[in-house]
């Protein structure tokens, strides 16, 4: 849970990351589309159940400016390991990452979830949230296309793949993308694969912070891998240099020679 400070510092921070990150007129737009639907913005869940993640108010928020962060640094990581970024600008990145669970905010003034006034399905199956009947159901992916269509947001063909098939291969629509045969077909930018990883790590952190705790028995300590003492080294190099030598006069007389 977010106390009212944090909720309000999230919110702060994601209409920041808009002014920063995205140019005109899309800034523009983007803050206008988000003031008009600030309530449900502010308060929203990232999902519905408590065993995916952030499924408490404000919880929306504070998912999409991790996802915007883990986005950023994922970036990076590709760029130095050699990755082609340029075949997609800065800007593109956030807009995708600011965007991309959009449609969970729902249309107009309905939002998506609602909570759920079922205390079996509360206190049952984390259900804190239910879907709200008064809207037509759309995927997410697809409701956050049509939300920034409708407010005539213009979206570059990479921002559009990215948040089309940010759920990447848990998403069997998104096999034609991501599964080819054919150099021709492949993803032309690495930029959906960043911000599906960059998803997922966030997704995977908010469940970590909220639930490892709770499922585990006792701490779980990582063991350590023993390095090889002084001792032990050379040890090691002497068996291996017999196990090579055995039966090679001319081989260990050579390297007694060096």
């Amino acid at each position: 849970m977010l106390s009212a400070e944090q909720i309000k510092q999230n919110y702060e921070t994601f209409i920041s990351n808009i002014e920063t990150h995205i140019d005109s007129p899309r800034k523009e737009q983007l803050l206008t589309l988000y003031e008009s639907i600030q309530d449900i913005l502010i308060f929203a869940p990232a999902s519905s159940r408590a065993s995916f993640h952030n499924s408490f108010e404000g919880g929306y928020i504070d998912h999409v400016n991790r996802v915007v962060d883990c986005a950023i640094d994922m970036h990076q990581m590709w760029y130095q390991h050699g990755a082609r970024t340029e075949t997609f600008t800065k800007e593109e990145l956030v807009f995708a990452a600011l965007n991309h669970d959009l449609g969970k905010l729902g249309i107009g003034i309905e939002p998506r979830y609602i909570p759920n006034d079922s205390e079996w399905h509360v206190k049952n199956q984390g259900a804190n949230y239910k879907p709200n009947t008064k809207i037509q159901f759309l995927p997410v992916q697809d409701n956050s296309l049509f939300i920034l269509q409708s407010n005539n947001i213009q979206v570059t063909l990479n921002e559009y793949i990215a948040i089309k098939i940010h759920d990447g291969l848990y998403d069997d629509g998104n096999k034609a993308y991501l599964i080819s045969g054919q150099n021709e077909s492949k993803l032309r930018s690495c930029l959906p694969l960043i911000l599906h990883q960059a998803d997922m790590m966030a997704s995977r952190i908010e469940w970590e912070r909220e639930w490892l705790d709770k499922v585990n028995v006792g701490p779980i300590k990582a063991k350590e891998i023993p390095k090889p003492s002084a001792y032990t080294r050379p040890a090691a190099q002497a068996a291996k240099f017999n196990a090579v030598a055995k039966g090679n006069t001319a081989f260990v007389n050579a390297l007694k020679n060096i």
